[in-house]
């Protein structure tokens, strides 16, 4: 994050905790759950979608400079979001089935994100780290690696809540230490 982003939103530094914490408890949720939830996995999948698209547009209008990725990402997961909550079950089946794709995508955008903050963030290398992590976990989704498709995305969806709510926690720090 730039200077003036981290002046005009630093006293905010709490909203990422609070994000952060609560992504950690949704993991903790859907780790729980078993494959036969699949209507109640639909549904937590769309509310993480929507919170995610919300943070992603926050982010964006709260920083300079790369505005435009993060709305763009803030819009396409609130569209998901919104999706998965109207058809459950069938955003489960359907998320089954394109996993792997969409863990790449977030692999990606998480990788590149920590590449382009590095000199601003001293702690860009764990969204670096996340990053690499979800896009092995994209190939190994792929290739459905000793699992059932929709046990594998309970899993993982868990798997990105604490990893997201991990990345939250470790911004609202960085934010707030910049600020002083």
């Amino acid at each position: 994050m730039s200077t003036s982003a981290v002046s005009r939103g630093g006293g905010l530094w709490w909203v990422w905790l609070v994000a952060g914490t609560a992504w950690i408890v949704v993991a903790l949720v859907v780790l729980q759950f078993d494959s036969a939830s699949v209507k109640t996995t639909g549904v937590i999948i769309g509310c993480q979608f929507l919170v995610a698209g919300a943070q992603e547009i926050f982010l964006g209008v709260a920083t300079d400079g790369r505005r435009w990725p993060s709305v763009l990402m803030g819009v396409l997961l609130l569209i998901a979001g919104v999706i998965s909550i109207v058809n459950p079950a069938e955003t489960v089946a359907g998320l089954a089935d394109v996993l792997g794709f969409l863990f790449l995508l977030v692999g990606l955008y998480w990788t590149v994100e920590a590449l382009v903050v590095r000199d601003a963030n001293p702690v860009w290398w764990l969204s670096l780290i996340s990053g690499i992590v979800m896009i092995v976990v994209a190939f190994w989704t792929s290739g459905q690696f000793l699992m059932d498709k929709t046990y594998l995305l309970l899993v993982f969806a868990g798997i990105w809540a604490l990893a997201h709510g991990i990345t939250d926690i470790v911004r609202a720090f960085t934010v707030r230490g910049a600020r002083r």
